[in-house]
């Protein structure tokens, strides 16, 4: 595989579409990376944590939707075939129905280990050290249909609910969230990345937020979009945000970091990062 490095990034024979003063966002503004990840349908159990404190997550302006949910999955969890249908549950994931039932009680853990799956063993946050689990709460956040969005240091209860669920009685999540998770997340002033899966780019979209594509390229030179690995090639590259000792306010940067993290990276614009892979 063939890695771009810092350098080429700068070549002159680099192609580029645009003026690379054209940025949506100045460098200078910016204080952080702040990189969006997307939630995983698989959770793990328990916590160490107390009851979740809405107010305590990251961007609390968001409270009242997130309460309304909360409160919603609950009284739903009440009718097990209700939820079964709502939430698109077999017969053998019941269980997922008693975690919603217990949600304002359950037990806590930071969201950054409460998902699990394919992105998050890339991430691998364990095995991270002190310095980069300090990194990784500080710069990851993680889009949620439950909680629109938090911060990876935020305590909250394992649950069930995927972006394109709907709720008896309620609008669609999209149109519940939109709105206000959208202004929420552009006023944070940080470079943003934004890893998350279209349906929860949809929840709330972020203007200028930095994009990743996922692509194979064949020996032939086609490329197609990748699936079932897109979210390992992510998470990888999350890993390399978190453990960089650079400031990233800019694509130029990202795109560097991600490479020298072992991916093939191509700047498809300002606001696109491709990543290839074999």
């Amino acid at each position: 595989m063939r890695v771009i490095t810092t350098d080429e990034l700068n070549h002159p024979h680099i192609r580029r579409w645009w003026s690379p003063g054209a940025l949506s966002r100045s460098a200078a503004t910016l204080s952080r990376v702040r990189v969006l990840l997307p939630p995983s349908e698989t959770k793990s159990d328990g916590g160490r944590g107390a009851p979740i404190r809405l107010e305590d997550l990251w961007l609390p302006e968001l409270t009242p939707i997130r309460k309304q949910l909360l409160d919603a999955l609950v009284d739903l969890s009440s009718d097990l075939d209700a939820s079964s249908a709502a939430l698109g549950l077999g017969p053998t994931q019941l269980a997922e129905i008693e975690r919603n039932a217990d949600l304002w009680d359950a037990p806590t853990t930071p969201a950054i280990t409460r998902y699990t799956g394919v992105l998050y063993d890339a991430l691998d946050y364990s095995s991270l050290t002190r310095a980069g689990k300090a990194k990784a709460t500080d710069r990851l956040a993680i889009g949620s249909a439950l909680f629109g969005i938090v911060r990876a240091g935020d305590m909250i209860p394992s649950y069930r609910l995927s972006g394109g669920s709907k709720l008896p009685g309620l609008p669609t999540l999209t149109s519940l969230w939109k709105r206000d998770l959208s202004a929420a997340l552009a006023g944070v002033d940080d470079f943003v990345v934004d890893l998350r899966s279209g349906i929860y780019q949809q929840l709330g979209p972020v203007p200028g937020a930095v994009t990743a594509t996922v692509l194979t390229e064949k020996p032939d030179g086609s490329r197609s979009v990748v699936s079932h690995f897109n979210k390992h090639h992510k998470g990888l590259a999350a890993r390399s945000l978190v453990t960089t000792r650079r400031t990233v306010a800019d694509i130029n940067t990202l795109a560097a970091v991600v490479s020298d993290g072992g991916q093939r990276v191509e700047i498809a614009s300002p606001v696109e990062l491709v990543i290839l892979t074999d």
